[in-house]
C-alpha cells in the first residue's frame, strides 16, 4: 500500500498510523503525498472547500522545527456547526478568523488587496492528526503529508473589513462560559491578510490559486488547547464571535 493509501485509510477508518510509519524524504514529496490525498477524497465525493494554515507563530514553529507556515487543504466534510469527538483521533482547538474569498487573490496583491478581495468571519480550527500522539511529537513531513493536520473548521457569519480591523485585535477562547485561552492577531504572520498573502505565492507555485468560494482558516491566535466537550464560544475584536457544541 501506498503512503497515500496509508494516509487516506487512516483517514477514512478514523484508524491513526504510529508515528514513523511512512517514509517522507522531504517537504515537497510530503506536498505531493497531500495533493494524492485529497485527489483520493475527491474521487470518494469530497470536495475541496478551502485551505488552512499552519505554523504562524515563531512559537508554533518552534514546536516542529519548521523555518515557515504550512499549508493544508480542507474539503466539505471538514466544515462542521457541531464537533462530535468521536469522528476525531486526538483533536485540539485554535482561534483562527476565515477568510471568504470573494475575488481571485493574486500572489502580487497587498494585505490592503486582499481585505477587499475577501469578506472575514470569526472563527475556530480543530487540529487533528491521523497518527497515534501526534501532538507535539509529529514530524514536519508527517504533518505537511496529513494536510496540515486538518480536521474541522467552524466559523460565523462573514463580514467586509478593512486592514486596521484585524490589526492587533484580541480574540478569547471560552468554554461553558469560562475563558480558557486568549490571543492577538499579531501572532498570524503579524496580521492575518499577512498569511492569506504567504498562502496566494505558496499555492501559486505548485499552479494552484485562491478562487472565489474557497475559505481560507488562516491561522492561530493561540497554542492548541484540548478539544474536550462543552459549550465553545470564539469572540474576537472587531469581528464577532462564532459558538459551537462539542459532544461525547
Amino acid at each position: 500500500m501506498s503512503i497515500v493509501e496509508q494516509l487516506y485509510t487512516a483517514y477514512a477508518a478514523n484508524e491513526p498510523l504510529e508515528l514513523g510509519t511512512l517514509d517522507i524524504e522531504s517537504k515537497e514529496a510530503a506536498y505531493r503525498i497531500q495533493e494524492g490525498v485529497l485527489k483520493l477524497k475527491e474521487e470518494n465525493d469530497e470536495v475541496l472547500m478551502g485551505y488552512k494554515i499552519s505554523l504562524t507563530s515563531r512559537e508554533t514553529q518552534d514546536l516542529f522545527h519548521s523555518d515557515s507556515p504550512l499549508y493544508g487543504a480542507m474539503t466539505d466534510r471538514t466544515v462542521r456547526k457541531e464537533i462530535n469527538l468521536g469522528d476525531y483521533n486526538i483533536p485540539l482547538l485554535e482561534m483562527e478568523l476565515v477568510f471568504l474569498v470573494d475575488e481571485e487573490i493574486f500572489p502580487e496583491d497587498t494585505e490592503t488587496d486582499i481585505m477587499k478581495k475577501c469578506r472575514v468571519a470569526p472563527g475556530a480550527e480543530v487540529p487533528d492528526g491521523r497518527y497515534k500522539d501526534w501532538f507535539p511529537n509529529a514530524a514536519l513531513t508527517e504533518i505537511i503529508a496529513d494536510g496540515a493536520v486538518n480536521g474541522a473548521v467552524v466559523y460565523g457569519e462573514p463580514k467586509s473589513y478593512d486592514y486596521a480591523a484585524l490589526d492587533a485585535i484580541k480574540g478569547t477562547l471560552s468554554r461553558d462560559g469560562i475563558v480558557i485561552k486568549e490571543g492577538f492577531s499579531t501572532e498570524v504572520l503579524g496580521h492575518p491578510a499577512s498569511a492569506v498573502k504567504w498562502l496566494a505565492g505558496t499555492l501559486a507555485v505548485r499552479g494552484k490559486a485562491l478562487s472565489p468560494g474557497l475559505f481560507i482558516s488562516s491561522g492561530t491566535f493561540n497554542l492548541p488547547v484540548p478539544l474536550k466537550p462543552g459549550a465553545y464560544k470564539a469572540e474576537y475584536e472587531n469581528v464577532g464571535e462564532v459558538a459551537f457544541k462539542v459532544i461525547q
